[in-house]
């Protein structure tokens, strides 16, 4: 395993591949410029032989004078690299089939035909200067003699990397691990990871094959992508920092900025749930996990939410405990005691089932106005009283 993974974003190509999604130009060059002060090594940004104003953003992203290599997408055809040189990009990915069932059926060739086709269409780019990635398209379901042939066919044409294409999500991180150990070890070529979420394992599948020796990983904001998206920007560079201890040169706490960002130009609800960039990702409503969280935040947090743009919430409702109410009381400076923090558990319960959510912070104000009410009656109720009888 390397000691750093080259990112290759592709949001604003694959991700904008989605059904449905449009990003303005505007949009594109704003995502370019926030990806490359994140640190991005490459950005692919998008497809030169569409014209028009996908070609003028291209453009635009590569007069920005960004530190990131700038990367465009192409068919294997002569045709198409022209296009993207004429962008002024400096590096391009040829993108070809290699399964049978994608030859057969959907290019109606051979694997001789595409293998002449890719020879061409890299020779010409590194013709002009240009930094090549080929891509193996559906390599997950490609006949594994077939592919390191194309592999080393790549590689002897110029080809700085392959980009192996899990394109239908169909690995899993035991079998990634063992192809491209065994890819690598028979071609001896960089690799990029590019896997797609269809059985929501493209974060895994994307870290299995870096383990086993890719040197790219290819991903996108959110996990943005055809279908159920390609493998998160933001999960794939945390798994990295610290499940595989990689050195990761991403400034990670502009995270959270960009995948909102992104999310809005996309038209694209970025989830409560979501993993690294979620709202719920250091939201702590269960009283033991709360109570752990406030003596030791490591207990239940893995790294310290500011490293991605977050910040702890200790959320009040149905599954919360004493020490949460008592800790919340504390950021209105208000210090409240075992009793009353019981006292205030048990409305609080009943208000949170009733609603069906957890309680905002004024509601929890108001509850402890009411309690601080009742409590006031019933001291008066239980006060000194006049027997009534004339003396």
């Amino acid at each position: 395993m390397n000691k750093r993974t080259i990112f290759v974003d592709t949001t604003l190509r694959d991700g904008e591949q989605t059904a449905g999604v449009v990003f303005a130009k505007r949009e594109k060059i704003q995502i370019a410029k926030m990806l490359d002060q994140l640190g991005v090594d490459q950005l692919e940004v998008g497809i030169p032989v569409m014209g028009g104003e996908e070609q003028e953003a291209i453009q635009e992203i590569v007069n920005s004078n960004l530190k990131a290599s700038i990367m465009a997408w192409n068919r294997a055809v002569i045709d198409d690299v022209k296009e993207s040189i004429k962008c002024g990009v400096d590096a391009v990915a040829i993108s070809i089939s290699t399964s049978d069932i994608h030859i057969l059926h959907k290019l109606k060739s051979t694997r001789s035909k595409v293998l002449e086709n890719m020879i061409a269409a890299t020779d010409f780019a590194k013709g002009h200067g240009l930094y090549v990635s080929v891509n193996a398209e559906d390599a997950s379901r490609t006949d594994f003699n077939f592919l390191c042939e194309f592999a080393l066919a790549a590689k002897k044409a110029g080809a700085d990397r392959l980009r192996y294409c899990d394109t239908v999500g169909i690995l899993n991180p035991i079998s990634t691990y063992e192809i491209i150990k065994a890819l690598k070890e028979t071609v001896d070529i960089d690799i990029e990871m590019h896997t797609h979420n269809d059985f929501g394992m493209a974060t895994a599948n994307a870290v299995a094959g870096i383990m086993a020796g890719a040197t790219h990983v290819g991903v996108t904001v959110n996990g943005l992508g055809e279908r159920a998206g390609n493998a998160a920007l933001e999960e794939v560079a945390m798994a990295l920092k610290h499940l595989l201890k990689q050195e990761v040169k991403l400034d990670t706490a502009k995270f959270l900025e960009i995948s909102k960002y992104v999310a809005q130009a996309s038209n694209r609800e970025l989830p409560a749930w979501k993993a690294i960039v979620g709202s719920n990702m250091f939201a702590h409503e269960s009283g033991i996990h709360a109570d752990g969280t406030l003596k030791n935040p490591l207990t239940y947090e893995v790294f310290d939410p500011q490293e991605v743009g977050l910040t702890r919430q200790i959320i009040i409702g149905k599954h919360s405990g004493t020490a949460a109410i008592k800790q919340k009381f504390r950021e209105y400076n208000t210090e409240i005691s075992d009793q009353v923090a019981q006292d205030l558990l048990e409305k609080v319960r009943a208000a949170a089932i009733s609603l069906k959510r957890h309680l905002f912070d004024k509601e929890l104000v108001y509850i402890y106005e009411e309690y601080l009410a009742e409590k006031q009656r019933g001291e008066k109720n239980n006060g000194p009283k006049c027997s009534g009888k004339n003396s």
